[in-house]
């Protein structure tokens, strides 16, 4: 199983590492997580540099896609060369959008009728695109699932391990990245979350 993490130019490393970390937690062979930008590097919104992994195209053909946010992303949604790169299509892909992504998928024509979570500063735009934004951190529907807020992204991350390797590996991977003291309130706050959709 290939999952691809879109990451542009401004990202939140937040959403982009947080889920790069916990769907690394899957230790099954043939098992792989990749950065997908548009460049070879891209720059995150506090100035981290981080060097990409996969090409948007090798990221086409993942099996399961994640959409980070960023600051740039009402950029990225306007650039039409950029977005024409992304032929994603939950007929044979599991998609994930965190915050801002949620815009990307919305642009893309992905979400349809489909309710959406996002954060508060990008709502007004998804809106504008014609979803309803959900006061949840998470919502998801077949194929296609969103997060709002950054620390929803392990959400996001479990629901995508929980799809592909099932919910015992959701657990396992919160279980191991939760604080101390607190690993069981996790795991069951994020299992609360995401198995209505599973």
């Amino acid at each position: 199983m290939h999952i691809a993490i879109l990451t542009f130019e401004g990202f939140n490393e937040l959403d982009s590492l947080i889920a790069l970390g916990i769907l690394n937690r899957i230790k099954t062979p043939g098992w792989r997580v990749s950065i997908a930008s548009p460049a070879a590097q891209v720059r995150s919104m506090n100035g981290v540099l981080l060097e990409s992994q996969i090409s948007l195209q090798e990221a086409n053909a993942a099996d399961a896609v994640i959409i980070g946010s960023g600051i740039r992303t009402r950029e990225v949604v306007e650039d039409a060369a950029l977005m024409a790169q992304l032929q994603l299509d939950p007929a044979r892909q599991i998609l994930g959008a965190q915050c801002s992504g949620t815009l990307v998928l919305a642009k893309l024509g992905l979400l349809g009728s489909v309710p959406a979570c996002t954060d508060l500063t990008t709502k007004p735009w998804v809106q504008a695109a014609g979803v309803e934004v959900l006061n949840q951190p998470f919502f998801a529907k077949d194929n296609v699932a969103t997060a709002g807020g950054c620390l929803a992204s392990q959400y996001l991350a479990a629901w995508v391990i929980a799809r592909l390797a099932g919910a015992e590996a959701a657990e396992s991977a919160i279980h191991y990245v939760a604080p101390v003291g607190e690993k069981e309130d996790y795991v069951e706050r994020t299992m609360r979350n995401i198995t209505p959709y599973l």
